[in-house]
């Protein structure tokens, strides 16, 4: 099935929670598909899902550890939740800085039942230690804890129950070879369509209890990045513009005053890009390295390369080259600065 094809189903609905019964804190979780059907996008990903898990089910087996990649809110989390529904299964989650040491692992892994997923969040992030005790726990189903020390020292052979391994991961070049060896099924998410982003605004606007015109959900999808958090956070904001004013739906106008108001502008481009964009700006001609921008900036390397370079370079406002990054034509006219501007000392990067 195209993306195209894939649309908005309104029965789907009919077990989310009343429009009243959504809290803010809650949002987040609710607007969350809770099956393959309610799944807008990453249509290669969904089937090759649907295949294993039917599959297995055939075997009566488990399905195989799936690592799943892609930019933040694409919609790794919620494919884990859906896969544990699918299983029938328990969904454990926890995070890979959360695992500090081979115990938190293994007090984890005794919990789990046969069939259940355990979901771990930024996988790359794994410790090393714990690492190597996730090798044998995926692949034989089985621990070997080490008790006491010196010559008290002991170990204990622990048999766990079949269970499925979901990772995500932002930078699944980071995991090491044994570690991606050991996963099934690899699944890379891509950024959304326009039109797939507008269903799933489509479905959380139902969700919220508030009408969203068309046009509205054309434009917030245009500036979301690709992204449905993004997209169901400007949503959410654009909801919080119209209860305020009294308005009984968020029109094309509504929406762009809170985009206007968040700083996004018809690129999709918030504050910091802007910042980033500038920084190259000032020196065209000069690749910057990730530091010095991130210096500049007042952000953290890892969330410049994770989160705002993406979009950049997907729009063409930014290249990267051996020596660092540069701004392109396209980048420099979307802050408004003349291509060949640059700081005035040398001829300009673009003709």
């Amino acid at each position: 099935m195209s993306p195209a094809e894939h649309v908005f189903d309104p029965r789907a609905l009919e077990h989310a929670p009343a429009p009243a019964e959504v809290g803010e804190r809650d949002a987040e979780a609710t607007l969350r598909p809770a099956a393959f059907a309610e799944f807008v996008g990453q249509q290669p990903a969904q089937r090759n899902l649907q295949v294993a898990i039917e599959a297995a089910r055939a075997r009566g087996d488990v399905l195989d550890h799936v690592l799943l990649s892609g930019s933040p809110g694409l919609g790794k989390t919620s494919l884990a939740r859906i896969l544990a529904r699918e299983l029938d299964g328990s969904l454990h989650s926890t995070t890979g800085p959360a695992l500090d040491r081979p115990r938190d692992l293994v007090g984890i892994l005794t919990q789990l039942r046969r069939g259940d997923v355990l979901f771990i969040d930024e996988i790359h992030r794994v410790p090393a230690a714990v690492e190597e005790y996730l090798y044998t726990a995926m692949e034989d189903f089985h621990v070997d804890l080490t008790l006491d020390q010196g010559p008290h020292a002991r170990v204990m052979h622990m048999t766990l129950e079949r269970f499925t391994l979901v990772g995500a991961t932002t930078r699944d070049g980071l995991l090491s070879a044994p570690f991606r060896s050991r996963f099934g099924l690899f699944e890379r998410l891509t950024p959304y369509a326009p039109a797939e982003l507008q269903q799933i605004l489509a479905r959380s606007a139902a969700i919220l209890g508030i009408e969203l015109a068309p046009a509205a959900g054309e434009l917030v999808s245009r500036r979301s990045r690709g992204t449905p958090r993004i997209a169901n956070r400007f949503l959410r904001r654009a909801r919080d513009l119209a209860q305020v004013s009294g308005a009984a739906r968020i029109d094309a106008g509504l929406a762009e005053e809170a985009l206007g108001r968040m700083g996004i502008d018809e690129h999709g481009l918030e504050g910091t890009d802007r910042a980033i964009l500038a920084s190259l700006a000032r020196t065209p001609e000069t690749p910057l390295g990730i530091k010095t921008i991130a210096a500049e900036v007042g952000e953290s390397e890892d969330t410049i390369e994770e989160v705002f370079e993406p979009h950049l370079l997907r729009c063409g406002f930014l290249r990267k080259t051996a020596r660092g990054r540069q701004i392109t034509a396209e980048g420099c006219r979307a802050i408004g600065v003349e291509p060949d501007a640059g700081d005035g000392s040398r001829g300009g990067l673009f003709p």
